[in-house]
């Protein structure tokens, strides 16, 4: 159900109230294409066969712990529409402590005090968000040069996964994902 604000309509946030998704743990993610277009390529024979933008989205996936460290990829796969992904966030004790920004985009000084405001939520360049808006904006700058109407989903889906039983059937579900294509929700 869709909650007003200053007058105006907006989803309630997918994401757990009461979980820090900056904290260390294993995250199953799905990031679709808007209108689940299928930019990155088709399944064949239960193979996906990825387009030029599918490739780059591969070695963009893959390239994430260049860009937040602290981060362990695990399986996934590029589907034609969407990716499938186990993203591990593993700081080191005491990263990510200490003064919180907001990416450099605006200061968190609070103007009638004058005073820093600290951020209860945490830093927002080190948790699951600030990862996957930096790989679906570097994806759709070059995605764009090839297909000008490429477009990601607004949102995304997250799943915190809790135990060993749960990885062994997300990882069973990714590896099965273009065998089972033509059954798939987001076909």
């Amino acid at each position: 159900m869709a909650d007003l604000y200053k007058d105006r309509y907006r989803i309630p946030s997918a994401r757990a109230s009461w979980w820090d998704y900056g904290a260390n743990a294993t995250y199953f993610v799905t990031i679709c294409t808007k209108d689940r277009v299928p930019f990155f390529g088709e399944v064949v024979d239960g193979f996906v066969r990825l387009s030029e933008i599918g490739e780059f989205v591969e070695r963009s996936w893959k390239e994430i712990p260049n860009h937040f460290p602290f981060v362990i990829l695990d399986e996934f796969v590029v589907m034609p529409n969407h990716v499938h992904g186990i993203v591990v966030i593993d700081k080191q004790h005491g990263e990510g402590t200490g003064t919180v920004e907001t990416q450099d985009f605006a200061s968190l000084q609070n103007r009638n005090t004058g005073k820093k405001t600290i951020n209860k939520f945490g830093p927002q360049s080190k948790n699951l968000a600030s990862i996957i808006r930096g790989f679906k904006i570097g994806v759709t700058k070059s995605a764009r040069l090839i297909h000008a109407d490429f477009a990601w989903q607004p949102r995304y889906h997250d799943r915190i996964l809790r135990d060993q039983p749960e990885h062994e059937r997300i990882v069973s579900y990714i590896q099965g994902n273009p065998t089972n294509w033509e059954q798939d929700e987001l076909y």
